[in-house]
């Protein structure tokens, strides 16, 4: 424990480690902006359980459609003494997935519902500093702030909800000493990759009237999805989306069209040319019945054919 003390205390009293290293960062944050000391014994504070349903009932749908992506996570770590978590934005546990014969041990670490996690609570840590700094992080045994938090090992990433605000982190976190940084590493992935379809189901949830445009390839490390109403207007970006197309980080969105952020100028040739690309939508949908296409455009079928002999149109359209 006195050596884990005395490397934080060095490398935070140096002047180049925590210009050069997130967690040197984090363990300065720890000591000068928190008051925190590395030797410190207690673990995380648990709030109450009003306060904690407080914290659930403003997460929305978020720990709903959390839950079974929680199961499937466990199913994938579970076996391997590993506990998953899910946390709000500020770092405190909203739930919870363990082992019936790790509960104890993770119970003597703090880690369990209720439990405040953030970086001012506890120092340097994964939840904390995951959602600190809004991005992936592996805490790694004695990379904690805190000596008593040095046998444990962190995987986190943050979620992000429909408005492009922290939402909250997920977490996988291990006791076992013989964790290795390779392991963690795959852990890592998988988490961030559930972190993803957390996001992404809860922006689908936030916009279910609107249709859904992935505007990134599956490789792509943040979830870029826009929500376009049935008049092209984009009415909601994800955070990865706001980023790629310079939106706002967060917070209202401004309706743009979406022409205007995917490629695709439909107004280029004038109102001939997005009035005719209308009307060959319609008679595509209705294959080539032009009394069922004129019904979903709101004309007459007289009008509609009036509308394709000026705009060059057959009845023959597929």
């Amino acid at each position: 424990m006195k050596n884990h003390v005395d490397t934080v205390f060095q490398t935070v009293q140096s002047g180049s480690a925590p210009a050069v290293s997130r967690i040197a960062a984090s363990w300065r944050r720890s000591m000068d902006k928190h008051g925190l000391h590395p030797g410190e014994g207690h673990g995380p504070e648990r709030i109450g359980d009003s306060q904690l349903r407080q914290r659930l009932d403003r997460t929305g749908a978020l720990s709903r459609i959390a839950a079974p992506k929680l199961d499937q996570l466990f199913g994938l770590v579970g076996q391997s003494g590993c506990t998953v978590l899910l946390t709000d934005a500020e770092g405190v546990i909203l739930d919870q997935r363990c082992g019936p014969a790790d509960e104890t041990v993770f119970r003597e670490w703090g880690l369990s519902t209720g439990t405040d996690w953030s970086e001012a609570a506890v120092g340097t840590n994964g939840v904390g500093t995951c959602v600190a700094e809004e991005r992936p992080i592996i805490v790694h045994q004695n990379e904690h702030f805190l000596a008593r938090n040095a046998g444990m090992s962190c995987m986190d990433a943050p979620i992000f909800g429909p408005d492009g605000r922290l939402a909250g982190a997920l977490d996988v976190s291990s006791a076992r000493s013989d964790q290795t940084e390779a392991f963690n590493r795959l852990i890592a992935a998988m988490v961030a990759q559930m972190a993803r379809q957390i996001e992404a189901e809860a922006f689908r949830a936030a916009f279910a009237r609107d249709r859904i445009v992935c505007a990134g390839t599956d490789a792509s490390d943040t979830t870029m999805l826009l929500a376009v109403d049935c008049n092209d207007i984009v009415v909601g970006a994800t955070r990865g989306a706001r980023k790629a197309f310079g939106l706002g980080i967060a917070g209202p969105l401004s309706p743009r069209p979406a022409t205007d952020l995917l490629g695709r100028n439909d107004e280029a040739g004038g109102l001939r040319t997005a009035e005719r690309a209308a009307v060959v939508r319609a008679l595509t949908r209705a294959g080539g019945n032009v009394s069922e296409a004129a019904r979903a455009l709101g004309v007459g079928r007289a009008t509609l054919y009036r509308r394709m002999k000026r705009l060059g149109i057959g009845e023959k359209t597929s």
